[in-house]
């Protein structure tokens, strides 16, 4: 009986492997990201709480209301509402599609004088 010589190793399997894995690590770290897979943290004498990032959240309706945090704002009143704020703090800007352009840009032109420079516009993927 004759020995082989043994000159190469085929990779193609663990390439294979590879890649799945890959894919199921990536797509399970989205869900952990977004929140989709309720994760029950372990309880600690000593743990403190987290000083988590809050942002503010603007939203312009259709039918002209302009709402800080589900909190309803007049048009003048939005350079006052923004001064209870910090500068940087993410402002997300919520507008529907149908609302007048006027608004969506008084609430960029009050954000500019505040010095606001942490900016987000909230849109759907089609």
């Amino acid at each position: 009986m004759q020995i082989k010589k043994f000159d190469s190793i085929n990779v193609v399997p663990f390439i294979d492997i590879m890649l799945v894995l890959l894919v199921i690590v990536l797509i399970t770290a989205t869900f952990v990201a977004k929140g989709i897979i309720p994760v029950d943290l372990p309880t600690s004498k000593t743990a403190t709480k987290q000083n988590s990032k809050k942002n503010l959240t603007i939203t312009i309706k259709e039918n002209g209301d302009i709402l800080f945090d589900k909190v309803k704002v007049l048009k003048k009143d939005i350079i006052i509402e923004l001064s209870k704020h910090d500068i940087k703090i993410p402002v997300h800007i919520n507008c529907d599609k149908d609302a007048k352009f006027d608004l969506f840009v008084s609430v960029l032109d009050s954000l500019e004088e505040k010095k606001f420079r942490n900016l987000g516009i909230i849109t759907k993927k089609n």
